[in-house]
């Protein structure tokens, strides 16, 4: 447990090399890559969203394609397709760029509902299926989505199908004063060329690290009770699923183990759950009207729930 977090540890410092002032925001995507989990990160150009995860990337020794979503680009541009070859009489599978370790799908929501939709099964199953022939993805397989939130013309919303295959949605914001000043004077970031400092095999072992990560059954009940409390919202149209449950769960375990514990507490649960369930709920048209945020909700949630013992938590 303690080789795992050094390494979570050298792979947020490095991407820090190139990433100023956003310690909890790598943090973040560490996390969901310590659990296999996908990405999306969600606001306004140039606060560093590719450059995030294209250091990520960079920092484990895998394969890793980018892919720039456009509305004329099709399914088969990312999955691969099958050629014919005369002189043999057969058709040959040529891969396409998500059969790679790390994919990252630059601003997703230009790409066309038909071409979105196949990366359903790729993003939960792991797998690329193509002229009735399945192929399994490398491991250990991460889709980072990038997309802008503000502009939407030229742009196809993402359904909540696609949505909810996303393990955590997080945004990066403005970086602070002093923080862009380092970023003006010391140009960081913008020539620097990482190293990797983990490999995939590394990334294994950890995902098999953080799934021994113990969870009191207090907790689990917790993280229940907070879902349901999404379900039953007066403002909500849609709730929380179970598979938000399971998300935030794994999500809990890895950042443990992040922060050197072999246990979850109540805590990990409320840090974690408004990047796990705020894009997996809807919120119906009074909420809206009256300007409510599903960040809203959440916290009216929060609070009408008793967080169980830190003692209860322990081993």
């Amino acid at each position: 447990m303690e080789d795992a977090q050094r390494i979570l540890e050298r792979i947020i410092e490095n991407v820090e090399n190139v990433i100023v002032g956003k310690r909890d925001a790598i943090e973040l995507v560490v996390t969901a890559l310590a659990c296999g989990g996908h990405v999306l990160l969600e606001d306004i150009p140039g606060v560093g969203k590719t450059r995030l995860a294209s250091a990520l990337a960079a920092s484990v020794d895998c394969d890793f394609r980018r892919i720039q979503f456009t509305p004329d680009i099709l399914p088969s541009d990312i999955t691969g397709f099958s050629v014919f070859n005369p002189k043999d009489g057969v058709f040959t599978f040529r891969p396409g760029p998500v059969i790679s370790h790390f994919v990252l799908a630059d601003e997703i929501n230009r790409a066309s509902p038909k071409t979105q939709a196949g990366l359903l099964e790729i993003m939960e199953e792991n797998q690329v299926t193509v002229d009735s022939q399945t192929y399994p993805l490398p491991q250990p397989f991460m889709v980072l989505a990038t997309q802008n939130p503000i502009e939407f013309v030229g742009t196809y919303p993402l359904p909540e199908a696609q949505i909810d295959r996303f393990l955590i949605r997080i945004s990066l914001g403005y970086p602070a004063f002093e923080e862009e000043v380092r970023i003006l004077l010391d140009g960081k970031g913008q020539k620097t060329r990482l190293t990797p400092v983990a490999t995939a095999a590394d990334l294994l072992r950890i995902r098999k690290t953080a799934e021994q990560v113990r969870v009191d059954e207090s907790v689990a009940r917790y993280i229940v009770a907070v879902i349901t409390g999404t379900r039953r919202h007066p403002g909500v149209e849609l709730g929380v699923s179970p598979r938000g449950s399971l998300a935030l769960l794994q999500l809990a375990r890895a950042y443990a183990l992040l922060r050197g514990r072999g246990y979850v507490v109540p805590d990990d649960v409320r840090t974690l759950a408004p990047h796990a369930l705020c894009h997996r709920i809807r919120l119906n048209g009074a909420a809206r009207l009256d300007g409510r945020t599903t960040q809203d909700v959440l916290d009216e949630v929060f609070a009408g729930i008793p967080a169980p013992s830190l003692v209860q938590s322990r081993p």
